[in-house]
């Protein structure tokens, strides 16, 4: 295997917190370099489960972002084959995967649980890293400071957090590469 490490940055949004109560909505992931060259994206909009029961929380929060809601329900697919292209594509990745999200705990839960359950295997394994937490041991930060407001504002390219899957594994994974070069820098 090519020992290249490939930054997979990844944006879920669902209609709750649990996998399998819950669907999983869309997805983007972004295949980076840490130079952040752009390798590969991959987004789709899933069919929701036919056992899962939106979070009437979640479903609150929804409509404050009607544009996002809107998008990932355009142009549905159903989980067992966009999942199935989806592990393709990670497993045709030239390099060693690793998972990037913002927060980590939320995204790779959905991811994990749809690879496994529609894929058959995770590629990612258990290769994963927390912006936050990245962001905390590089400044020596507590939690509650790590908040990517707090930030650095050279660590940000601008990018729109708009709750849509693409825009923010985008944004997420520059602010990552970003992040990587300052360590690179130190």
């Amino acid at each position: 295997m090519n020992s290249v490490d490939i930054y997979v940055s990844t944006d879920i949004e669902a209609d709750g917190e649990i996998p399998g109560i819950n669907s999983m909505l869309s997805f983007a992931s972004v295949a980076y370099l840490a130079d952040k060259t752009i390798l590969s994206t991959f987004t789709k909009n899933l069919k929701t489960l036919p056992e899962a029961i939106p979070n009437t929380d979640t479903m609150s929060w929804w409509k404050d972002f009607p544009d996002a809601w809107k998008a990932c329900r355009e142009n549905t697919e159903f989980p067992e084959i966009a999942i199935k292209e989806y592990g393709e594509w990670l497993e045709n990745l030239s390099g060693r995967i690793i998972f990037v999200a913002f927060p980590v705990a939320y995204d790779f839960r959905f991811i994990d649980y749809y690879l496994q359950r529609f894929f058959g295997r995770n590629p990612f394994r258990y290769r994963t890293i927390d912006i936050r937490s990245y962001a905390m041991g590089m400044l020596n930060l507590p939690y509650n400071k790590a908040h990517r407001n707090q930030l650095p504002p050279e660590w940000t390219d601008n990018l729109a957090h708009t709750h849509i899957a693409l825009d923010d594994a985008l944004e997420h994974g520059a602010f990552f590469c970003n992040m990587l070069q300052n360590t690179a820098n130190r």
